[in-house]
């Protein structure tokens, strides 16, 4: 049975840093896109991040290039998502996903392309 599990989030101060995990279980990260999402309070899910298993290239949301790293351990079948220089902006709960219709990310990144999603992890940012 395919499943995720996030980890990770917390609270941090703006300018902080956090490390998201997202590990699978019953299928390899590394034959499908992995994604990661965020979803504010009143707001819809976005995505945030894809690594493609095709050829490991990246996607990032325009708010977030330069300052989150999406990378992927296939002896662990864990996906990070390293986030520097946190905003309050960046507050919401992040979501990993799975598309396991394909191994390369789809642009725009839209959430029913992925279908097998974790639980969510919280992160705020907030002095």
């Amino acid at each position: 049975q395919v499943h995720l599990v996030e980890s990770g989030g917390g609270s941090v101060q703006p300018g902080g840093s956090l490390r998201l995990s997202c590990a699978a279980s019953g299928f390899s990260l590394d034959s499908y896109a992995i994604g990661w999402f965020r979803q504010a309070p009143g707001k819809e899910r976005e995505g945030v991040s894809c690594k493609s298993a095709s050829d490991g290239s990246t996607l990032y949301a325009d708010s977030v290039k330069g300052r989150f790293t999406i990378s992927r351990d296939n002896a662990k079948n864990t996906v990070y998502l390293q986030m520097n220089t946190l905003k309050p902006e960046d507050t919401a709960v992040y979501y990993c996903a799975a598309d396991l219709w394909s191994p390369v990310c789809r642009t725009p990144m839209e959430t029913a392309d992925f279908n097998s999603w974790g639980q969510g992890t919280q992160v705020t940012v907030s002095s």
